[in-house]
C-alpha cells in the first residue's frame, strides 16, 4: 500500500542530522560513559509540589475527558500570564491548551497555511520546524541568518523571500542559537509581517529563560495581536518535559477554529494534568526562577571557561538552555567536530548542521548536566578544539 506524500517526506526526504545524537545513545545503551550534551532535557524532575497538585487532582477524580479547549482555570491563568507579559487583553477565548508546545505549532501552522502555501522559517531552527510546516500541507522555506550578526534575523532577507508566503515561524529565546531577539529585530520583522499580510507564529517557550536584556512578545507590538499566535508550553519553564501540555494564544476566531481542529485530533489534555500546570503557573516567577537558575549559573561558568581560550567562539548566550559554539578555527564541521569528540573523549555535543545550513562549523552544547561535570566536559571540549586548530597548522 502506497502512503501519502506528506508522511513520507516530512524530513525533505533526506538526513535530519542527528546521527551523532543517535550514535551516543546507542553507545550509553551498550554500556559505555558518555557525557550528553545533546538534548534540552532538564537534570531535575519536576518539583514536588507540581506533582503533589497532579496527584491530588487525579485522585480526586479529574481523570476523565477533560474539556476539549482546556479547563476554564487553565485558560485563564495563561490569558492572565499573556496579558500581564503583553500588555494585550487576553481572556480565556483566545486560548487553546495543547499537549505540548510541538502539537501547538502543529495545529497553528494547520490554521495559517493551506496546501501549497509557503510557510518560512528561521535557520538555524528547531529540528521539528521544516517536518511540521511539510506536515501541514505547506512548502518549508528557510530563511538564513549569520553567525556575525550573531544570528539576528534581517527583515530585508525575509522579505525577499516571502513571495507566496503566508506565515513566519519564530523563536526567541532561540533554540539552538541562545540568542535572544532584540526589540529592533522583532519591531522590523513585524513590519515584514504587516507589508507582506503574514502570520507570525512565535514560539516562546524559552522565556523564562532569558540571562540578558528581555524577552519582547511580537504580540505586544502595535498591529501584531491579530496576526499573532503564540506557542507556550510547561515543559522548559516547570520541567514538565514529559506532561506534554502547552498552548496558543491568538485572536478569537483562529482559536475557535483550532478548538475544532483538536476535537478532531488531540481531543484535549489530562485534566490533572491541567490542574497541576494551573497550579505551577500560579506559583508564579519564584518557581520559574528556581528551575531556570541552573541554566544561569552554568552559562556563567561556561562564560568563564571560554573567555580563557582563544579557538572557540561563542554566540551571545542571551537565553534558553544551550550554548552554540563556533569551532570552524579546527577546520573541521560541526559533524565531524562531534562525530571526533564523542569518539575522542565520549562526550556528545549536537551538530550545527543538525540544525540547518546556516549553523554549519558550530557545534550546540546542551547545559544540561551537573556543574563540576558541565564545567569540565566543556573545558575539554576547548582543549580539543585547540589541538585540532594547531595541528590544522601545523599540516
Amino acid at each position: 500500500m502506497k502512503l501519502s506524500h506528506r508522511i513520507t517526506h516530512l524530513t525533505g526526504g533526506g538526513p535530519d542530522g542527528w546521527d551523532v545524537f543517535y550514535r551516543a545513545r546507542r553507545m550509553v545503551a551498550e554500556g559505555h560513559a558518555i557525557t550528553e550534551l545533546t538534548i534540552g532535557e532538564h537534570d531535575i524532575p519536576t518539583d514536588p509540589e507540581i506533582l503533589g497538585a497532579m496527584d491530588a487532582s487525579a485522585r480526586g477524580g479529574h481523570t476523565g475527558y477533560a474539556m476539549v479547549p482546556g479547563t476554564d482555570l487553565l485558560r485563564d491563568t495563561v490569558a492572565a500570564r499573556l496579558q500581564v507579559r503583553t500588555g494585550v487583553k487576553t481572556t480565556r477565548d483566545n486560548v487553546l491548551i495543547t499537549p505540548g508546545g510541538q502539537s501547538a505549532l502543529f495545529a497553528a501552522h494547520v490554521a495559517a497555511c493551506d496546501p501549497g502555501d509557503v510557510g518560512l522559517y528561521l535557520d538555524p531552527y528547531y529540528a521539528t520546524y521544516p517536518g511540521t510546516i511539510r506536515g501541514a500541507g505547506a512548502i518549508a522555506r528557510a530563511v538564513e541568518t549569520r553567525a556575525e550578526d550573531a544570528f539576528q534575523p534581517r527583515a530585508d532577507e525575509i522579505e525577499a523571500v516571502s513571495d507566496g508566503a503566508v506565515s513566519l515561524l519564530i523563536n526567541t529565546p532561540n533554540n539552538p542559537t541562545g540568542v535572544v531577539y532584540s526589540a529592533q529585530t522583532l519591531h522590523a520583522i513585524s513590519g515584514v509581517c504587516q507589508r507582506r499580510d503574514l502570520w507570525l507564529i512565535s514560539d516562546e517557550v524559552y522565556d523564562t529563560q532569558v540571562w540578558e536584556g528581555s524577552h519582547l512578545s511580537p504580540r505586544a507590538i502595535p498591529g501584531m495581536a491579530e496576526r499573532t499566535l503564540v506557542v507556550g508550553s510547561m515543559s522548559k519553564s516547570h520541567a514538565m518535559t514529559g506532561s506534554r501540555c502547552g498552548w496558543i494564544v491568538g485572536p478569537t476566531e483562529a482559536i475557535e477554529h483550532l478548538i475544532n481542529l483538536a476535537t478532531h485530533t488531540t481531543y484535549g489534555v489530562p485534566g490533572f494534568i491541567q490542574d497541576a500546570a494551573s497550579f505551577a503557573l500560579n506559583a508564579g516567577r519564584e518557581l520559574e526562577e528556581k528551575i531556570a537558575a541552573p541554566f544561569r549559573r552554568r552559562r556563567e561558568l561556561a562564560m568563564q571557561v571560554l573567555s580563557a581560550q582563544q579557538t572557540v567562539g561563542l554566540i551571545p548566550a542571551q537565553g534558553a538552555m544551550y550554548l552554540m559554539l563556533d569551532i570552524r578555527a579546527t577546520g573541521l564541521s560541526g559533524e565531524a567536530f562531534a562525530n571526533a569528540l564523542l569518539d575522542t573523549h565520549a562526550i556528545a555535543v549536537m551538530p550545527g548542521e543538525s540544525f540547518g545550513g546556516a549553523a554549519a562549523g558550530h557545534i550546540r552544547v546542551a547545559m544540561t548536566i551537573d556543574d563540576d561535570r558541565f564545567a569540565t566536559a566543556l573545558q575539554t571540549v576547548c582543549d580539543f578544539a585547540a589541538q585540532l586548530a594547531a595541528n590544522k597548522g601545523a599540516a
